[in-house]
């Protein structure tokens, strides 16, 4: 037995006793639990497994030398071996080939059961019972259902009043800010989902004037709007705004939204596909169901009345 062959014996003979000692040879010890025994037996066969195939293929690479036919190309006099594929290697790759087809068609079909489809298609059957059974709620309830999403969903941005939290977010208790119109009016906006994308200042023609918005005429303008479509103004947006908005800024449907007053409409709009303003972005809340998102938008609605 050469030097490597026992250094390899010493290192397994440690390592099993090792071993015995952490578990073996503890208070109480394996006892008679076979999934003790087995997990000791398992470490153990690793351990012998382990070293004498390192020591094994250590010793070859002491004395083996290299043999065999040359490949003609060569890089910088460095030639490659024409070595057969290995059987082992070749069997392995065989057979794994056949488990993931066996795997994917029959093992565990593509198709087959997942915690995820479960999930899924509970929450789909949940929100079916949950729409059949608020479907006919009076206003008063759906306001009432609307509050008690708000203050899970909204309320951490909006606050508990809607108010916005100092401007942290929109606050809903009126339609707009002065500074939300300025913004939109400058800068345009496409992200309610309507077919129209409203563009920026240089797309809003007066048509009083016949030339485009002015600095003063966007800040008129924007008074106008937040002060809930009352004082100076009136005239700006009409040659302006009410081509899309409507004479009285409530919108026309699949055009423009209303930016007299809130609607349920309107809401369930802007949780459906977020919104980007002068104060930040508001994501999507597609994790509402129907039936929440038309309690939200009542409930938003009633705050403005």
């Amino acid at each position: 037995m050469n030097k490597l062959m026992l250094w390899g014996v010493i290192f397994v003979a440690a390592m099993l006793g090792a071993t015995y000692m952490a578990v073996g040879g503890s208070k109480g010890g394996m006892g008679q639990d076979i999934i003790n025994q087995l997990a000791v037996a398992g470490a153990a066969a690793l351990v012998v497994i382990a070293v004498f195939v390192v020591v094994k293929y250590v010793r070859q690479m002491q004395n083996d030398t290299a043999s065999g036919e040359l490949a003609e190309e060569n890089w910088d006099g460095i030639g490659e071996y024409k070595n057969e594929l290995p059987t082992g290697w070749a069997v392995i790759f065989l057979g794994l080939i056949v488990w993931a087809m066996w795997y994917f068609i029959a093992g565990y079909p593509v198709n087959a059961y997942s915690q995820i489809g479960e999930y899924n298609k509970e929450v789909k059957s949940h929100d079916a019972k949950f729409a059949a059974q608020y479907a006919n709620m009076d206003h008063d309830t759906l306001v009432a259902m609307g509050e008690s999403v708000f203050i899970v969903q909204c309320a951490q941005c909006h606050g508990l009043a809607a108010d916005g939290i100092d401007g942290k977010a929109a606050d809903l208790n009126k339609r707009i800010q002065e500074i939300s119109v300025k913004h939109v009016v400058e800068n345009g906006s496409n992200n309610l989902g309507f077919a129209a994308p409203m563009p920026d200042r240089n797309g809003l023609f007066n048509m009083n004037t016949n030339a485009l918005i002015t600095d003063a005429e966007i800040a008129t303008v924007a008074s106008y709007v937040s002060n809930g479509m009352k004082g100076d103004g009136a005239d700006i947006f009409a040659g302006t705004c009410a081509a899309c908005h409507g004479a009285d800024g409530k919108g026309m449907p699949m055009v423009a939204p209303s930016i007299a007053e809130f609607n349920p409409e309107l809401v369930a709009t802007v949780l459906k596909h977020g919104k980007k303003g002068a104060i930040g972005q508001m994501p999507s809340f597609d994790i509402l169901n129907e039936q929440q998102i038309k309690a939200v938008g009542a409930y938003v609605t009633s705050l403005s009345k």
